[in-house]
């Protein structure tokens, strides 16, 4: 059979032929129970194409065109424009260079975003239950052609259009039509791709794939493409223009100073005051922070899936980074999924051994197909298959969540017809005509075993009379995982709650949560009416919003739910939402679909169904709990490097604008000069292409952030908007004052005095040329510097090592910088530096780099400590020491 990579490879060359629009044809093979040879397959998949959505993709032109008309490159080219106006050409220059270097580098991450997003959707990609040469097997959904048999089954997405052959299936069309209740359908109906089967089994053929389905005709006029990053884009876009009207208004009080106070009579003055403001607005503006958000975003999705954790939707990363409380289903995520059937069998009718009882449950399944669950892999394990075969099934009904059973009707080798049940104890016993007089012993056997964290399967059979009677009580273990216990108590030391929400015995569930540790033990029963009894079709999901004040405290007391349905799941992850706690959900099961999609952060676990891996944000590749806690931690690394280049955004943005803004107003180059040298002029200024040089090299050092080094913080993580720009300010304004000190020295190093730093360190006196290129060492130093304090948070920057590239990118960008300051290569605007005053500056930031280090973790020590005394329950509430909107 043919690879997916291959075919795709093969039929990319005639992709629009086949993909074109055609009249639906009739079913191929309909009636053929051997389903299609795989030379027929072949055929039909070069005629049809591949079972797929054709997207609306960004041609790479077309990508590599958005880098030069977003807001801030606009932004640009109105500065350009300017610059042409007033014929500084030189500036046109550099601004143009600019312009392409970040236009350029944001194509090049984009273009790498995308291609880690299209591997995303690849990996994703459903699989498909289809009949090929006479042997059921599976496949990739993508090559399924017209006329295919395909098996259906509870949690199975429909593949493509398909006509019901045997069977029936409820299947729910909610993501086609809006329709909340499953669609019942027996043979002859029409199943459309994009539903998902509810309940039921069947078998269909193949009428229509891609483009041409229902579902393909419908995307091909919507052609929605959803990259949205959630609350980020909404961080991002305050960020901006934040720092933009500050930026602005700044900008024009300083231009209107300028004109005011040194006049407006030369036209050469007015043009030079222009065009500096102009080009300090363009150097102000973060014009690679969506790039370095891009950047971050796709490595870090390659991370999560390296460990075993696809990411569905990217907005789920900054959810997942925040999670608190993570609501994890028992079987297959605390457990192994491995049943251990046990020797212990309860037996209700005499002389019915255990191998009987074996041999009644096994007939209970589809003995010669795959097992469908892990019940039905112990149960064939144990079973005399041979002679499971001497029997004939004449109809099966799957398990669902409602029925909680699976039942079969088979006919002996002597021909006598009996239906066969198991499942769920409880309701099993419901089902037997002497339920009252059995009740009490099948209830203590049941709570006999569960008291030893043994779980309980109940067989049942049809007698001579048609009526169903118990036959014995079939006893399993699902042991814990190895791991389980320590990944539980790791999430706990990071500040993750673990809560298992299982359907299991209470007994059973309070034994397992004693195994695990899992916190106190307190395990409830929601059939106890804890949980209310809410019909969730009935409400259509729209839930009362006093699920959080009503069950919040109690559901954050307990460690465990027992004996929980669907609805009940929905209620436990509403109720905490309603908290303002992020919560994660786990599940593998059609029935946990709807919890999946309600929760902040839906998982679907590995070998989960089609459903609930469309339900879900992110979906395991690996078993067990320890894969999505490590999923969490990645995502809190990620969380971090975006959290600390925003801090370093701002803070350099701010440390610029304002170090301009007063040092233009408040300090005057020929008043702080030498007496008499007409060379220093009435305003601070600096070089068009010292500020592009400083720009550019800054934006080539924070793209590495994306691969920083960084620790997981121990404390989930939000954004708080009010905290991050605190921080910012405090490093801006460091940076800031110590660039004014640094200022004033450089202008008054002519000074022969005591008190004069230049004669205490033995440095000549500037010329107003070298005093240009010490500040713009001193700014460009600054900058780079700021960044390893900013990325640490509250912490001492020499708490975490920063990652090699980062390292090698901030010292290649001042190493560059200082190349420059004595070599200026720039012309006669700026002139080298002596390098004594060279290595003076470099000395002279290192201190204040200590000093706005020490400054930051002072004032942000103190600031957490009054936060948290301040909001005492705000771990109730979803929230931390990081809740700066109290202050």
């Amino acid at each position: 059979m043919a690879d997916v990579h291959d075919v795709e490879a093969q039929l990319d060359a005639d992709v629009g032929q086949r993909q074109r629009q055609r009249s639906r044809q009739p079913s191929v093979s309909i009636g053929h129970s051997n389903g299609l040879t795989s030379a027929d397959a072949d055929d039909l998949l070069r005629e049809y194409g591949l079972n797929q959505l054709t997207e609306q993709s960004k041609s790479r032109w077309r990508l590599l065109l958005e880098q030069f008309i977003g807001p801030m490159p606009i932004g640009i080219w109105i500065a350009i424009v300017i610059e042409c106006i007033l014929t500084n050409w030189v500036d046109v220059g550099v601004l143009l260079a600019l312009q392409f270097i970040n236009g350029f580098v944001g194509f090049y991450e984009a273009n790498k975003a995308d291609n880690a997003i299209a591997a995303l959707k690849k990996s994703l990609r459903p699989t498909a239950q289809v009949k090929r040469d006479g042997q059921w097997q599976t496949i990739n959904a993508t090559l399924l052609v017209p006329g295919d048999l395909i098996a259906l089954s509870a949690g199975s997405a429909v593949p493509a259009d398909c006509e019901i052959i045997t069977g029936t299936v409820s299947i729910d069309q909610s993501a086609m039509t809006g329709e909340s209740m499953p669609v019942r359908m027996n043979p002859g109906h029409e199943a459309k791709m994009g539903s998902t089967v509810a309940r039921g089994e069947s078998e269909a053929t193949v009428t229509a794939t891609g483009m041409d389905t229902m579902y393909g005709k419908t995307a091909a006029l919507l052609q929605v493409n959803d990259n949205s990053l959630g609350d980020l884009d909404r961080i991002l876009l305050r960020i901006v223009i934040n720092l933009l009207v500050i930026s602005v208004v700044l900008v024009v009080i300083t231009l209107t100073y300028i004109l005011v106070v040194g006049g407006a009579g030369s036209f050469e003055k007015v043009k030079e005051a222009i065009s500096f403001n102009v080009v300090l607005l363009v150097a102000s503006i973060p014009i690679a922070i969506e790039v370095v958000v891009t950047a971050t975003l796709a490595l870090g999705s390659r991370e999560l899936t390296a460990h075993h954790a696809i990411v569905a939707k990217l907005t789920a990363i900054e959810r997942l980074a925040g999670m608190r409380v993570l609501c994890s289903d028992k079987t297959g995520t605390l457990t192994m999924n491995k049943m251990q059937i046990q020797d212990e069998c309860p037996t209700f009718i005499k002389g019915t051994t255990r191998d009987d009882v074996i041999l009644y449950a096994a007939l209970a399944t589809k003995w010669n197909e795959p097992a469908k669950d892990a019940l039905d892999t112990m149960i064939l394990g144990v079973a005399d298959i041979p002679r499971c075969d001497t029997f004939t099934q004449v109809e099966y009904i799957p398990f669902d969540t409602d029925r909680k059973r699976t039942e079969s009707t088979v006919r002996s080798p002597h021909g006598q017809q009996f239906t066969v049940v198991k499942g769920a104890p409880d309701v099993v016993l419901d089902l037997c005509h002497n339920k009252d007089a059995i009740r009490k012993a099948v209830e203590l056997a049941v709570v006999d075993l569960a008291a030893r964290g043994i779980r309980s399967l109940a067989v049942a059979k049809t007698n001579e009379k048609g009526q169903m009677e118990m036959v014995a009580i079939l006893s399993f273990l699902d042991p814990a995982r190895p791991d389980a216990k320590e990944t539980i108590r790791r999430a706990n030391k990071y500040g993750i709650t673990v809560k298992m929400i299982t359907g299991d015995h209470q007994l059973v569930a309070q034994e397992m949560a004693k195994t695990l540790a899992l916190g106190d033990g307190r395990v409830v029963s929601c059939k106890s009416g804890i949980i209310p009894e809410i019909d969730l079709t009935e409400c259509q999901g729209q839930l009362p919003d006093t699920l959080g004040d009503d069950l919040g405290d109690m559901i954050m007391d307990t460690d465990g739910f027992s004996q929980a349905l669907p609805e009940h799941k929905f209620i436990i992850i509403e109720a905490l939402k309603q908290r303002g706690i992020i919560t994660g959900m786990t599940g593998d099961g059609v029935n946990d679909a709807p919890a999946l999609k309600q929760a902040d952060v839906g998982v679907a676990v590995e070998g989960s169904t089609d459903a609930a891996r469309a339900a879900a944000d992110i979906v395991l590749t690996e078993p067990g709990l320890n894969a999505i806690v490590e999923a969490i931690l990645i995502a809190r690394r990620i969380f971090a490097r975006m959290n600390s280049f925003l801090i370093y955004r701002v803070a350099a943005t701010l440390q610029l604008i304002l170090f301009f803004f007063i040092a233009i107003l408040a300090m005057h180059p020929n008043e702080l000069g030498p007496p008499g040298d007409a060379s220093f002029p009435e305003f601070w200024t600096m070089p068009v292409i010292a500020l592009i040089t400083i720009t550019v090299l800054n934006d080539g050092t924070i793209i590495s952030v994306a691969y920083d080094s960084v620790h997981a913080s121990k404390r989930p993580q939000v954004w708080n908007i009010p905290r991050l720009w605190a921080m910012a300010a405090t490093l801006g304004l460091v940076a800031c004052a110590s660039s004014l000190v640094m200022l004033e020295m450089a202008l008054t190093s002519w000074q022969d005095t005591d008190a004069s730093v230049s004669k205490a360190f033995g440095l000549e006196a500037l010329t107003f040329q070298q005093v240009v290129v010490v500040m713009y060492l001193k700014v460009s130093l600054s900058d780079f510097m700021t960044l390893f304090t900013a990325r640490t948070g509250p912490d001492p920057f020499v708490s975490q090592r920063p990652g090699k590239l980062l390292l090698f990118a901030g010292c290649l960008s001042m190493g560059i910088s200082t190349l420059f300051s004595l070599y200026w290569p720039f012309g006669s605007e700026g002139a080298p530096i002596p390098v004594q005053w060279c290595g003076f500056v470099w000395f002279y930031c290192g201190i204040w780099f200590l000093i706005q280090d020490f400054l930051k973790v002072v004032i942000f020590k103190v600031a957490d400590r009054r936060a948290a005394k301040h909001d005492v329950s705000s771990a109730d509430v979803g929230m931390g020491p990081d809740t700066w909107d109290a202050l």
